[in-house]
């Protein structure tokens, strides 16, 4: 048996196929995979049609037929409608409104089909492949371009009424501070790559400190500025330890409300973890619920660049 994912972005989409077990460990689990621009220009019928075309050529070049899979997962950015199968005009994908996309492909595969938002979908492929394996309660934040969250509660992902749940990037963390989400001081305006820059950019019209990096501020990134904190750039430091407080903050609110055994954090927080440790820690010691903390492991993500792959994959092992 077999487990078919699909992930669908604006720049490129992908069509992946698995083991129909989960495995003990990810290694040899990924069978083969192939990708496309989605070139979105194209309208959304063509590229879902690529897609249906891709993933049956996968199926054939692999010698795997459509009774073999044991379902397909489909991962895909918001707003989307999980329990109807639609697309709802994702930012990126701006004319797939209301798009029956697991419609589509249980008429042609003729296998069960399920859809999520990608930060669900990372939660997912985090709790049965990577860092949150094991765990009934945890939550995956992203980190990366936003700051969403993906909720495992009691063993189950939980979306929400309408697939809102986890948009955490909306909390207000201070009355004021770089904008994320729509909303000065948000926990995405703090906490995110853009977000960031942002504050870099804010703290550089104030700072008393010397940098490189001042000269030159549409330079400033999370990247060049983590690299600038490693090699010692006061300025750096200064704006990496106000994004931990933040983050402690957030992740504070978080153990308080759900009182998760492990939040796993991706991206930024994946690759610069030795940046926020120290800092988030002692942030959550003093804002936290004691009992609540002691219970609650900090984790940076294991998937790393194959976690789209894993988020569709592991979709397709949903049972309802």
């Amino acid at each position: 048996m077999y487990s078919l994912g699909i992930d669908i972005g604006g720049t490129k989409c992908a069509a992946v196929i698995g083991k129909g077990e989960l495995p003990q460990d990810t290694q040899g689990f990924i069978l083969d995979k192939i990708t496309f621009p989605t070139d979105v220009k194209r309208g959304w019928q063509e590229v879902v049609n690529q897609l249906l075309a891709t993933a049956k050529e996968l199926l054939v070049k692999n010698n795997v037929k459509y009774d073999e899979l044991i379902g397909i997962g489909i991962s895909c950015g918001g707003p989307l409608d999980s329990k109807k199968g639609l697309i709802q005009c994702p930012p990126n994908l701006p004319d797939w409104d209301n798009v029956p996309i697991v419609q589509m492909f249980e008429n042609t595969f003729g296998v069960k089909t399920y859809l999520q938002n990608d930060a669900n979908a990372c939660a997912v492929a985090e709790w049965k492949f990577g860092a949150a394996k094991g765990y009934d309660n945890a939550v995956f934040l992203t980190f990366g371009t936003g700051m969403g969250a993906g909720l495992i509660l009691d063993g189950k992902l939980y979306s929400g009424t309408n697939d809102m749940a986890g948009e955490v990037g909306h909390i207000r963390i201070a009355e004021d501070g770089p904008v994320g989400y729509g909303k000065r001081g948000s926990f995405e305006g703090f906490c995110s790559g853009g977000g960031i820059a942002r504050l870099a950019t804010e703290m550089a019209k104030t700072t008393t400190l010397s940098s490189p990096l001042l000269e030159n501020r549409a330079e400033m990134t999370a990247k060049s500025l983590a690299v600038a904190a490693r090699n010692g750039d006061a300025f750096a430091q200064e704006v990496y330890k106000t994004c931990a407080e933040k983050l402690g903050l957030g992740l504070s609110i978080l153990i308080d409300i759900l009182n998760p055994q492990a939040i796993v954090i991706g991206s930024i927080y994946e690759r610069s973890h030795d940046l926020f440790d120290p800092i988030i820690q002692r942030v959550i010691q003093n804002e936290a619920l004691s009992l609540s903390t002691q219970n609650c492991k900090i984790l940076p993500a294991q998937l790393g660049d194959s976690i789209g792959d894993f988020a569709a994959l592991g979709l397709a092992f949903t049972k309802e």
